[in-house]
């Protein structure tokens, strides 16, 4: 999930190349940028989670620039959108540095909700450290 933001050449491309058994010789195009991604967790994960739980926050996560939100553990019931497993999402961010990429994902995860969400924070941090080195 933190590659396909970076495939400038777009994923249908890749896989029809794929398809014709021609991927090998397909030029894809590639950004430079960094991307991290948080994966938003239900309470109890990896273990027994309660499901149905209403999401929000979504439209406006994934509205912010080079943020994608992909679900995992969702449904849609009544036209809402709810929790329907224990990795819920996982909110992917480019930005031209490890730094703004983490900076950007973590925003996008702090404008979506829903009861008993929870994700690491320490992602991209070791990185981040071991890279100013």
């Amino acid at each position: 999930q933190v590659i396909l933001p970076r495939l400038a050449s777009g994923l249908g491309r890749a896989l029809l190349a794929c398809a014709e058994g021609r991927l090998a010789v397909e030029r894809l195009e590639w950004r430079s940028e960094a991307c991290v991604g948080v994966v938003v967790a239900s309470a109890g994960y990896p273990g027994t989670v309660e499901t149905g739980k209403l999401l929000s926050g979504l439209a406006e996560a994934a509205s912010m620039q080079d943020v994608t939100v992909f679900h995992s553990g969702t449904a849609r019931r009544d036209g809402r959108v709810v929790t329907a497993g224990g990795r819920v999402l996982t909110v992917a961010a480019l930005g031209p540095s490890l730094e703004e990429a983490r900076a950007r994902a973590y925003e996008a995860v702090a404008a979506i909700s829903f009861d008993g969400m929870w994700f690491r924070t320490d992602l991209a941090g070791e990185l981040r450290q071991g890279a100013a080195r």
